[in-house]
Protein backbone atom coordinates (compact mmCIF):
# COMPACT_ATOMS: atom_id res chain seq x y z
CA UNK A 1 0.00 0.00 0.00
CA UNK A 2 1.07 3.47 -0.82
CA UNK A 3 2.09 4.81 2.41
CA UNK A 4 0.47 8.11 1.94
CA UNK A 5 -3.10 6.04 1.72
CA UNK A 6 -2.41 4.90 5.47
CA UNK A 7 -5.10 5.30 7.70
CA UNK A 8 -3.13 6.44 10.85
CA UNK A 9 -3.65 9.73 11.41
CA UNK A 10 -0.05 10.55 13.14
CA UNK A 11 1.18 13.03 11.56
CA UNK A 12 -2.02 14.73 10.67
CA UNK A 13 -2.49 18.85 10.81
CA UNK A 14 -6.20 19.30 10.85
CA UNK A 15 -5.62 23.16 10.01
CA UNK A 16 -3.97 22.49 6.81
CA UNK A 17 -6.53 19.41 6.08
CA UNK A 18 -9.09 21.80 6.08
CA UNK A 19 -7.53 24.41 3.69
CA UNK A 20 -6.75 21.26 1.59
CA UNK A 21 -10.03 20.08 1.98
CA UNK A 22 -11.31 23.89 0.72
CA UNK A 23 -8.93 23.56 -2.55
CA UNK A 24 -10.26 20.37 -3.56
CA UNK A 25 -14.08 21.34 -3.13
CA UNK A 26 -13.19 24.54 -5.59
CA UNK A 27 -11.56 21.79 -7.55
CA UNK A 28 -14.79 19.23 -7.74
CA UNK A 29 -16.61 22.30 -8.08
CA UNK A 30 -14.76 23.21 -11.27
CA UNK A 31 -15.28 19.80 -12.50
CA UNK A 32 -19.38 20.16 -11.39
CA UNK A 33 -19.44 22.93 -14.17
CA UNK A 34 -17.41 20.74 -16.79
CA UNK A 35 -19.69 18.27 -16.10
CA UNK A 36 -22.99 19.95 -16.46
CA UNK A 37 -21.65 20.87 -19.95
CA UNK A 38 -20.40 17.71 -21.12
CA UNK A 39 -23.74 15.43 -20.40
CA UNK A 40 -25.47 17.94 -22.60
CA UNK A 41 -23.05 16.53 -25.34
CA UNK A 42 -24.47 13.73 -27.52
CA UNK A 43 -22.97 10.16 -27.74
CA UNK A 44 -21.13 11.10 -30.95
CA UNK A 45 -19.75 13.86 -29.66
CA UNK A 46 -18.35 12.22 -26.95
CA UNK A 47 -17.11 9.89 -29.24
CA UNK A 48 -15.11 11.69 -30.55
CA UNK A 49 -13.61 13.60 -28.12
CA UNK A 50 -12.44 10.28 -26.84
CA UNK A 51 -10.80 9.37 -30.09
CA UNK A 52 -9.23 12.69 -29.38
CA UNK A 53 -7.64 11.35 -26.08
CA UNK A 54 -6.28 8.15 -27.35
CA UNK A 55 -4.84 10.02 -30.35
CA UNK A 56 -3.55 13.12 -27.82
CA UNK A 57 -2.10 9.68 -25.53
CA UNK A 58 -0.43 7.85 -28.41
CA UNK A 59 1.48 11.35 -29.40
CA UNK A 60 2.71 12.10 -25.88
CA UNK A 61 3.96 8.31 -25.00
CA UNK A 62 7.16 9.13 -25.15
CA UNK A 63 6.72 12.02 -22.41
CA UNK A 64 4.87 9.74 -20.55
CA UNK A 65 7.27 6.70 -20.53
CA UNK A 66 10.03 9.07 -19.48
CA UNK A 67 7.92 10.01 -16.48
CA UNK A 68 6.88 6.83 -16.05
CA UNK A 69 10.85 5.43 -15.77
CA UNK A 70 11.56 8.03 -12.95
CA UNK A 71 8.50 6.88 -10.68
CA UNK A 72 9.72 3.20 -11.51
CA UNK A 73 13.21 4.16 -10.26
CA UNK A 74 12.33 5.87 -7.22
CA UNK A 75 10.06 2.86 -6.45
CA UNK A 76 12.62 0.22 -7.39
CA UNK A 77 15.53 2.35 -4.90
CA UNK A 78 12.81 2.60 -2.55
CA UNK A 79 12.01 -1.72 -2.16
CA UNK A 80 9.09 -1.60 -3.64
CA UNK A 81 7.88 -5.56 -4.56
CA UNK A 82 8.12 -7.02 -8.15
CA UNK A 83 3.81 -7.54 -8.23
CA UNK A 84 3.80 -3.86 -7.36
CA UNK A 85 7.05 -2.93 -9.60
CA UNK A 86 4.76 -4.63 -12.25
CA UNK A 87 1.24 -2.57 -11.92
CA UNK A 88 3.44 0.83 -11.73
CA UNK A 89 5.46 0.25 -14.98
CA UNK A 90 3.70 2.12 -17.96
CA UNK A 91 5.75 1.47 -21.17
CA UNK A 92 5.34 2.15 -24.86
CA UNK A 93 3.37 -1.34 -25.11
CA UNK A 94 1.01 -0.17 -22.12
CA UNK A 95 0.58 3.26 -22.80
CA UNK A 96 -0.84 1.93 -26.91
CA UNK A 97 -2.97 -0.93 -24.69
CA UNK A 98 -4.17 2.47 -22.93
CA UNK A 99 -5.14 4.54 -26.28
CA UNK A 100 -6.95 1.42 -27.98
CA UNK A 101 -8.79 0.82 -24.38
CA UNK A 102 -9.72 4.24 -24.81
CA UNK A 103 -11.37 3.62 -28.41
CA UNK A 104 -13.32 0.33 -27.39
CA UNK A 105 -14.64 2.63 -24.62
CA UNK A 106 -15.51 5.08 -27.28
CA UNK A 107 -17.33 2.28 -29.67
CA UNK A 108 -19.81 1.40 -26.76
CA UNK A 109 -23.17 2.35 -26.90
CA UNK A 110 -24.24 5.68 -25.38
CA UNK A 111 -25.36 4.83 -21.87
CA UNK A 112 -26.91 8.17 -21.35
CA UNK A 113 -30.79 9.02 -21.95
CA UNK A 114 -31.24 4.54 -22.27
CA UNK A 115 -34.88 3.81 -21.22
CA UNK A 116 -34.54 1.63 -18.05
CA UNK A 117 -38.46 0.75 -17.53
CA UNK A 118 -41.19 3.19 -18.28
CA UNK A 119 -45.40 2.76 -18.33
CA UNK A 120 -48.77 4.42 -19.04
CA UNK A 121 -50.28 5.30 -16.24
CA UNK A 122 -54.51 4.96 -15.61
CA UNK A 123 -54.66 8.53 -15.84
CA UNK A 124 -52.84 8.63 -19.01
CA UNK A 125 -49.74 10.34 -17.91
CA UNK A 126 -46.34 8.43 -19.17
CA UNK A 127 -43.40 7.30 -17.38
CA UNK A 128 -40.14 6.98 -18.01
CA UNK A 129 -37.02 5.67 -15.97
CA UNK A 130 -33.74 7.09 -18.01
CA UNK A 131 -29.99 6.69 -17.35
CA UNK A 132 -28.42 9.89 -16.42
CA UNK A 133 -24.45 10.78 -15.11
CA UNK A 134 -23.69 10.36 -11.52
CA UNK A 135 -21.84 13.89 -11.71
CA UNK A 136 -18.25 14.20 -9.96
CA UNK A 137 -16.82 10.80 -9.62
CA UNK A 138 -13.27 10.52 -7.20
CA UNK A 139 -11.22 7.39 -7.72
CA UNK A 140 -8.19 6.93 -4.83
CA UNK A 141 -5.68 4.08 -6.07
CA UNK A 142 -2.25 2.76 -5.77
CA UNK A 143 0.88 2.75 -8.36
CA UNK A 144 -1.53 1.53 -11.19
CA UNK A 145 -1.07 4.83 -14.29
CA UNK A 146 -3.35 2.73 -16.58
CA UNK A 147 -6.01 3.05 -14.21
CA UNK A 148 -5.86 7.10 -15.01
CA UNK A 149 -6.83 6.27 -18.74
CA UNK A 150 -9.41 3.64 -18.08
CA UNK A 151 -11.67 5.37 -15.20
CA UNK A 152 -11.00 9.53 -17.59
CA UNK A 153 -12.47 7.23 -20.51
CA UNK A 154 -15.09 5.62 -18.52
CA UNK A 155 -16.37 9.22 -17.18
CA UNK A 156 -16.05 10.86 -20.07
CA UNK A 157 -18.20 8.62 -22.09
CA UNK A 158 -20.87 8.40 -19.55
CA UNK A 159 -20.95 12.16 -19.16
CA UNK A 160 -19.11 12.62 -15.38
CA UNK A 161 -16.37 14.43 -14.56
CA UNK A 162 -13.85 12.97 -12.56
CA UNK A 163 -10.64 13.86 -9.62
CA UNK A 164 -8.23 11.48 -9.50
CA UNK A 165 -5.71 10.37 -6.64
CA UNK A 166 -3.05 8.25 -8.09
CA UNK A 167 -0.42 8.24 -5.05
CA UNK A 168 3.01 8.83 -4.43
CA UNK A 169 4.45 6.45 -6.36
CA UNK A 170 3.19 6.74 -10.10
CA UNK A 171 2.81 10.72 -9.48
CA UNK A 172 4.84 11.88 -12.15
CA UNK A 173 3.04 9.60 -14.35
CA UNK A 174 -0.04 10.59 -13.66
CA UNK A 175 0.75 14.03 -13.48
CA UNK A 176 1.94 13.83 -17.33
CA UNK A 177 -1.09 11.81 -18.10
CA UNK A 178 -3.78 14.34 -16.77
CA UNK A 179 -2.05 17.35 -18.64
CA UNK A 180 -1.77 15.48 -21.69
CA UNK A 181 -5.89 14.59 -21.14
CA UNK A 182 -6.52 18.23 -20.83
CA UNK A 183 -4.21 19.20 -23.54
CA UNK A 184 -6.54 16.83 -25.53
CA UNK A 185 -9.91 18.34 -23.99
CA UNK A 186 -9.08 21.74 -24.67
CA UNK A 187 -8.61 21.31 -28.04
CA UNK A 188 -11.80 20.21 -28.61
CA UNK A 189 -13.57 23.24 -26.64
CA UNK A 190 -13.98 21.04 -23.47
CA UNK A 191 -12.39 22.38 -20.01
CA UNK A 192 -9.71 20.42 -18.67
CA UNK A 193 -11.49 20.26 -15.58
CA UNK A 194 -13.27 17.36 -16.57
CA UNK A 195 -10.50 15.45 -15.52
CA UNK A 196 -7.52 16.69 -13.19
CA UNK A 197 -5.66 15.42 -10.23
CA UNK A 198 -5.31 15.87 -6.16
CA UNK A 199 -2.05 13.92 -5.81
CA UNK A 200 0.07 17.17 -5.35
CA UNK A 201 -1.64 17.64 -1.84
CA UNK A 202 -0.74 14.43 -1.18
CA UNK A 203 -2.70 12.77 1.76
CA UNK A 204 -4.41 15.61 2.58
CA UNK A 205 -5.76 15.47 -0.73
CA UNK A 206 -6.98 11.60 0.02
CA UNK A 207 -8.82 13.01 3.03
CA UNK A 208 -10.56 16.01 1.53
CA UNK A 209 -11.83 13.47 -1.45
CA UNK A 210 -13.66 11.18 1.80
CA UNK A 211 -14.75 14.50 3.21
CA UNK A 212 -16.04 16.37 0.44
CA UNK A 213 -19.43 15.64 0.95
CA UNK A 214 -21.87 17.49 -1.86
CA UNK A 215 -19.14 18.07 -3.90
CA UNK A 216 -18.26 14.59 -4.96
CA UNK A 217 -20.86 11.95 -5.84
CA UNK A 218 -18.96 8.97 -5.76
CA UNK A 219 -16.03 7.98 -4.21
CA UNK A 220 -14.15 4.79 -5.48
CA UNK A 221 -10.77 2.80 -4.02
CA UNK A 222 -8.72 0.74 -5.93
CA UNK A 223 -6.35 -1.09 -4.20
CA UNK A 224 -5.64 -3.07 -0.87
CA UNK A 225 -7.37 -4.56 2.03
CA UNK A 226 -6.05 -1.74 4.05
CA UNK A 227 -6.77 1.01 1.67
CA UNK A 228 -10.57 -0.06 1.12
CA UNK A 229 -10.74 0.11 4.67
CA UNK A 230 -9.28 2.95 5.47
CA UNK A 231 -11.51 4.83 2.83
CA UNK A 232 -15.15 2.89 3.82
CA UNK A 233 -14.65 4.00 8.00
CA UNK A 234 -13.58 7.36 7.08
CA UNK A 235 -15.33 8.75 4.04
CA UNK A 236 -18.30 11.40 4.15
CA UNK A 237 -19.53 10.81 0.37
CA UNK A 238 -21.01 7.94 -1.46
CA UNK A 239 -18.34 4.99 -1.91
CA UNK A 240 -17.66 1.64 -3.78
CA UNK A 241 -15.76 -1.58 -2.36
CA UNK A 242 -13.59 -2.57 -5.00
CA UNK A 243 -10.37 -4.51 -6.03
CA UNK A 244 -8.77 -6.66 -2.71
CA UNK A 245 -8.91 -10.02 -4.47
CA UNK A 246 -8.24 -13.43 -1.93
CA UNK A 247 -9.45 -15.63 -5.40
CA UNK A 248 -9.76 -18.92 -5.06
CA UNK A 249 -9.70 -21.67 -7.33
CA UNK A 250 -11.27 -25.09 -6.45
CA UNK A 251 -10.16 -28.40 -8.14
CA UNK A 252 -13.18 -30.65 -7.98
CA UNK A 253 -12.87 -34.60 -7.36
CA UNK A 254 -14.41 -34.45 -11.11
CA UNK A 255 -11.58 -32.07 -12.85
CA UNK A 256 -9.95 -32.46 -16.18
CA UNK A 257 -6.95 -32.56 -14.12
CA UNK A 258 -5.05 -32.29 -17.90
CA UNK A 259 -6.97 -28.96 -18.28
CA UNK A 260 -6.67 -27.61 -14.69
CA UNK A 261 -2.55 -27.21 -14.69
CA UNK A 262 -2.46 -24.74 -17.72
CA UNK A 263 -5.83 -22.75 -16.34
CA UNK A 264 -4.02 -22.66 -12.33
CA UNK A 265 -0.77 -21.43 -14.10
CA UNK A 266 -2.38 -18.78 -16.09
CA UNK A 267 -4.10 -17.50 -12.95
CA UNK A 268 -1.17 -17.66 -10.75
CA UNK A 269 1.72 -16.44 -13.15
CA UNK A 270 0.39 -14.61 -15.60
CA UNK A 271 0.11 -11.06 -13.49
CA UNK A 272 1.08 -11.75 -10.35
CA UNK A 273 0.24 -8.08 -9.08
CA UNK A 274 -3.09 -7.94 -9.70
CA UNK A 275 -6.79 -8.39 -8.16
CA UNK A 276 -7.78 -11.09 -10.41
CA UNK A 277 -4.32 -13.40 -10.15
CA UNK A 278 -5.19 -16.45 -8.28
CA UNK A 279 -4.01 -16.76 -4.48
CA UNK A 280 -5.52 -19.75 -3.15
CA UNK A 281 -5.59 -23.92 -4.28
CA UNK A 282 -8.27 -25.85 -2.86
CA UNK A 283 -8.25 -29.17 -4.31
CA UNK A 284 -10.48 -32.21 -3.13
CA UNK A 285 -9.10 -35.26 -1.21
CA UNK A 286 -9.94 -37.53 -4.28
CA UNK A 287 -7.82 -36.24 -6.94
CA UNK A 288 -4.98 -34.84 -4.49
CA UNK A 289 -2.79 -37.48 -4.85
CA UNK A 290 -2.24 -37.28 -8.27
CA UNK A 291 -2.79 -33.83 -9.06
CA UNK A 292 -0.52 -32.08 -6.12
CA UNK A 293 2.72 -33.24 -7.11
CA UNK A 294 1.68 -32.21 -10.89
CA UNK A 295 0.73 -28.34 -10.01
CA UNK A 296 3.73 -28.47 -7.70
CA UNK A 297 5.55 -28.93 -9.53
CA UNK A 298 4.57 -26.51 -11.85
CA UNK A 299 4.31 -23.78 -9.87
CA UNK A 300 7.45 -24.43 -8.16
CA UNK A 301 9.01 -24.26 -11.38
CA UNK A 302 7.91 -20.88 -11.84
CA UNK A 303 9.04 -19.56 -8.97
CA UNK A 304 5.72 -19.62 -6.29
CA UNK A 305 6.08 -20.08 -3.37
CA UNK A 306 3.31 -22.66 -1.81
CA UNK A 307 1.52 -22.36 1.55
CA UNK A 308 0.36 -25.32 2.17
CA UNK A 309 -1.99 -26.99 5.06
CA UNK A 310 -0.88 -29.95 6.46
CA UNK A 311 -3.08 -32.51 4.88
CA UNK A 312 -1.40 -31.30 1.50
CA UNK A 313 1.92 -31.35 3.13
CA UNK A 314 1.39 -34.51 4.75
CA UNK A 315 0.31 -36.24 0.68
CA UNK A 316 2.98 -34.38 -0.57
CA UNK A 317 5.88 -35.54 1.10
CA UNK A 318 4.37 -38.86 0.67
CA UNK A 319 4.52 -39.19 -3.20
CA UNK A 320 7.23 -40.41 -4.31
CA UNK A 321 10.18 -38.07 -6.05
CA UNK A 322 8.64 -35.19 -3.76
CA UNK A 323 11.90 -34.35 -2.44
CA UNK A 324 12.99 -32.76 -6.01
CA UNK A 325 10.85 -30.04 -5.36
CA UNK A 326 12.57 -27.37 -3.84
CA UNK A 327 12.16 -26.98 -0.23
CA UNK A 328 12.79 -23.41 0.20
CA UNK A 329 9.15 -22.93 -1.88
CA UNK A 330 7.56 -25.47 0.02
CA UNK A 331 6.50 -23.48 3.75
CA UNK A 332 3.36 -24.03 6.32
CA UNK A 333 0.59 -22.35 5.56
CA UNK A 334 -0.17 -20.11 8.75
CA UNK A 335 -3.57 -18.97 9.99
CA UNK A 336 -3.33 -15.64 8.41
CA UNK A 337 -2.38 -16.81 4.71
CA UNK A 338 -5.95 -17.76 4.07
CA UNK A 339 -7.47 -13.99 4.60
CA UNK A 340 -3.90 -12.85 2.57
CA UNK A 341 -3.79 -11.29 -0.82
CA UNK A 342 -0.39 -11.77 -1.61
CA UNK A 343 -0.23 -9.80 -4.53
CA UNK A 344 3.32 -12.61 -5.35
CA UNK A 345 4.63 -15.32 -6.35
CA UNK A 346 3.08 -17.24 -3.81
CA UNK A 347 0.05 -19.48 -2.92
CA UNK A 348 -1.90 -21.10 -0.70
CA UNK A 349 -3.03 -24.72 -0.82
CA UNK A 350 -5.59 -26.67 0.75
CA UNK A 351 -6.96 -29.96 0.52
CA UNK A 352 -10.20 -30.73 1.58
CA UNK A 353 -12.96 -33.95 1.74
CA UNK A 354 -15.84 -32.69 0.17
CA UNK A 355 -16.89 -29.45 -2.20
CA UNK A 356 -18.91 -28.60 0.81
CA UNK A 357 -16.32 -27.92 3.01
CA UNK A 358 -14.34 -25.98 -0.15
CA UNK A 359 -17.26 -23.71 -0.36
CA UNK A 360 -17.54 -23.14 3.25
CA UNK A 361 -13.53 -22.26 3.42
CA UNK A 362 -14.15 -20.03 0.38
CA UNK A 363 -17.08 -17.92 1.42
CA UNK A 364 -15.44 -17.54 5.16
CA UNK A 365 -12.20 -16.21 3.37
CA UNK A 366 -12.92 -14.99 0.56
CA UNK A 367 -13.18 -11.11 -0.51
CA UNK A 368 -15.97 -11.23 -2.80
CA UNK A 369 -14.15 -10.90 -6.16
CA UNK A 370 -13.57 -14.02 -7.84
CA UNK A 371 -13.10 -17.63 -7.74
CA UNK A 372 -13.28 -20.34 -9.87
CA UNK A 373 -14.41 -24.46 -9.54
CA UNK A 374 -12.79 -26.78 -12.07
CA UNK A 375 -15.10 -29.79 -12.58
CA UNK A 376 -16.42 -31.51 -15.08
CA UNK A 377 -19.57 -32.93 -13.21
CA UNK A 378 -22.96 -30.39 -13.69
CA UNK A 379 -23.72 -30.73 -10.33
CA UNK A 380 -20.67 -29.86 -8.44
CA UNK A 381 -20.50 -26.32 -10.94
CA UNK A 382 -24.52 -26.00 -9.99
CA UNK A 383 -23.87 -26.29 -6.21
CA UNK A 384 -20.47 -23.89 -6.54
CA UNK A 385 -21.44 -21.51 -8.52
CA UNK A 386 -25.02 -20.82 -6.61
CA UNK A 387 -23.87 -20.89 -3.25
CA UNK A 388 -20.45 -19.14 -3.63
CA UNK A 389 -20.81 -15.35 -2.40
CA UNK A 390 -18.57 -13.54 -4.54
CA UNK A 391 -19.30 -10.99 -7.43
CA UNK A 392 -18.07 -13.43 -10.25
CA UNK A 393 -17.42 -17.35 -10.29
CA UNK A 394 -15.45 -19.13 -13.44
CA UNK A 395 -16.05 -22.38 -14.53
CA UNK A 396 -13.19 -24.06 -15.95
CA UNK A 397 -11.52 -20.78 -17.00
CA UNK A 398 -8.52 -18.46 -15.08
CA UNK A 399 -9.32 -16.09 -13.27
CA UNK A 400 -7.74 -13.25 -15.01
CA UNK A 401 -10.80 -12.90 -17.15
CA UNK A 402 -12.63 -11.02 -14.38
CA UNK A 403 -11.53 -7.66 -16.18
CA UNK A 404 -13.88 -5.05 -17.48
CA UNK A 405 -11.91 -5.24 -21.13
CA UNK A 406 -12.48 -9.20 -20.74
CA UNK A 407 -15.94 -8.75 -19.92
CA UNK A 408 -16.28 -6.56 -23.46
CA UNK A 409 -16.85 -2.93 -21.33
CA UNK A 410 -13.77 -1.64 -23.23
CA UNK A 411 -12.39 -1.03 -19.19
CA UNK A 412 -13.21 -1.04 -16.31
CA UNK A 413 -13.74 1.86 -13.29
CA UNK A 414 -12.92 -0.56 -10.76
CA UNK A 415 -14.50 -4.56 -9.92
CA UNK A 416 -17.00 -4.48 -7.02
CA UNK A 417 -16.69 -6.31 -4.17
CA UNK A 418 -19.73 -5.52 -2.43
CA UNK A 419 -23.70 -5.57 -3.30
CA UNK A 420 -25.58 -2.38 -3.81
CA UNK A 421 -25.80 -0.62 -7.09
CA UNK A 422 -22.80 -2.44 -8.88
CA UNK A 423 -21.11 -5.98 -8.71
CA UNK A 424 -18.01 -7.28 -10.34
CA UNK A 425 -16.68 -5.11 -13.17
CA UNK A 426 -18.07 -1.79 -13.40
CA UNK A 427 -18.13 0.21 -16.46
CA UNK A 428 -20.28 2.53 -17.92
CA UNK A 429 -23.34 1.48 -16.84
CA UNK A 430 -22.49 1.63 -13.58
CA UNK A 431 -21.22 4.99 -13.86
CA UNK A 432 -24.81 6.16 -14.16
CA UNK A 433 -28.03 6.80 -11.70
CA UNK A 434 -31.41 6.89 -12.70
CA UNK A 435 -34.37 9.98 -13.05
CA UNK A 436 -37.65 9.64 -13.31
CA UNK A 437 -39.56 11.85 -15.90
CA UNK A 438 -43.08 11.80 -15.80
CA UNK A 439 -45.19 13.37 -19.64
CA UNK A 440 -48.35 14.71 -18.96
CA UNK A 441 -50.91 16.58 -20.11
CA UNK A 442 -52.51 18.41 -17.45
CA UNK A 443 -53.21 15.53 -14.68
CA UNK A 444 -53.70 16.62 -11.28
CA UNK A 445 -53.91 14.08 -8.62
CA UNK A 446 -57.17 13.92 -6.80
Amino acid sequence: MDPEESSTDAGWDAQAGQAVLGQVCALADRAAAAQAELAQTDGETRRELLEVLADTLVAGAVEITQANAADIDEAFASGMDQGLLDRLRYDQERVAASAQAIRQVAAQPDPLGQVVRGHQMPNGMRLEQIRVPLGVVAVIYEARPNVSVDVAALCIKSGNAVLLRGGHAAARTNRAIVELLGRGLESQGFRPDLVSSVDRFGRAGARALMSARGHIDLLVPRGGRALIASIVEHAKVPTIETGAGNVHIYVDRSADLDQAVPIIMNAKTQRVGVCNAAEKLIIHRDVARDFLPRIARALTQAGVELRMDAVSRDLLERVPGASVLPQQLLRPAGPDDWDREYLALRMGVKVVDSIEEAIDHINAHSTGHTEAILAQDYAAVTSFSSRIDSAVVMVNASTRFTDGGEFGMGAELGISTQKLHARGPMGLRELTTTKWIGYGTGQVRV
